[in-house]
C-alpha cells in the first residue's frame, strides 16, 4: 500500500468493521436501553433507538472524515517540526508515514472487545464509555474521579506510546537518520500539541460538566 489514499481508506474500513464487532458483541443497543430507562419512557428509547439506527450511517461517514481531519492535522504538525529542524519534505509523504503509525490505533477496539468478552462480563454504558486498555485510568478508576481529568488519564496510554515511537521511527526513516533522531522531532512537534489537545478537552469538559 503506497498511496495514502490506499492506506486512509483501508483504515477507514478496518476501524469501521471493528466498531461494530465490538458494539454487536458487548450487545450496545441493550446497554442504551438499559441507561436511558432510567430517564425516559420505553417508547421514548424505542424512538431513540429507532432514530439513531435511521441515521446510523452518519457515523460510517464520520470515521473517515475524522481520519482524514486527524491525520492531516498531524502530518502539518510534523511537517513544521521538520521545517525548523531545516528538513524539507512534501506533505504527502508526510501524511503516508502518518497513516501507517495510526494502524497502532486499530488495537483498541479489539483489546476492549477481549476485556468485556473474557475478563469483565458484567458491565454497563459507563463502563464501556470510559474504559480505555492499557490506561492510567485503569489504574486510579473513574468513578472517584473528577470529570475533567477522565480524558487526561486515558489519553496516558500504552497505545499513545507506541505511536510515539513507531512516529519517531518512521520519521527517521524518511529522512535518513535514525529513530532518536526521528523521536526528538515527535517531542517537539507532535507531544506539546497532544498536550495542548488534553488541555482543550479538559477546560471544555471542566466548564461544560
Amino acid at each position: 500500500m503506497k498511496s495514502p489514499f490506499i492506506k486512509w481508506l483501508v483504515l477507514s474500513i478496518v476501524l469501521i468493521l471493528t466498531t461494530e464487532i465490538f458494539k454487536k458483541i458487548i450487545h450496545f443497543d441493550d446497554l442504551v436501553y438499559n441507561s436511558l430507562s432510567e430517564q425516559l419512557t420505553s417508547q421514548q428509547v424505542e424512538n431513540f433507538l429507532g432514530f439513531q439506527k435511521k441515521w446510523q450511517w452518519v457515523g460510517y461517514i464520520f470515521i473517515p472524515i475524522f481520519l482524514l481531519i486527524k491525520t492531516s492535522i498531524i502530518a502539518t504538525i510534523v511537517y513544521i517540526g521538520l521545517f525548523f529542524f531545516n528538513k524539507n519534505f512534501n506533505f504527502k509523504s508526510l501524511w503516508n508515514i502518518t497513516l501507517k503509525a495510526e494502524f497502532v490505533f486499530l488495537l483498541v477496539p479489539i483489546f476492549k472487545t477481549i476485556w468485556f468478552y473474557f475478563f469483565q462480563p458484567n458491565y454497563n454504558l459507563q463502563d464501556i464509555q470510559n474504559f480505555y486498555p492499557l490506561c492510567a485510568l485503569n489504574i486510579v478508576g473513574y468513578k472517584d474521579l473528577e470529570t475533567w481529568f477522565v480524558y487526561p488519564f486515558q489519553t496516558l496510554n500504552l497505545f499513545e506510546l507506541a505511536y510515539i515511537i513507531y512516529l519517531g521511527y518512521q520519521i527517521g526513516q524518511l529522512t535518513g537518520t535514525n529513530t532518536d533522531r526521528g523521536l526528538k522531532l515527535v517531542a517537539y512537534s507532535y507531544v506539546p500539541a497532544l498536550l495542548l489537545w488534553v488541555v482543550t478537552i479538559m477546560f471544555f469538559t471542566l466548564n461544560y460538566s
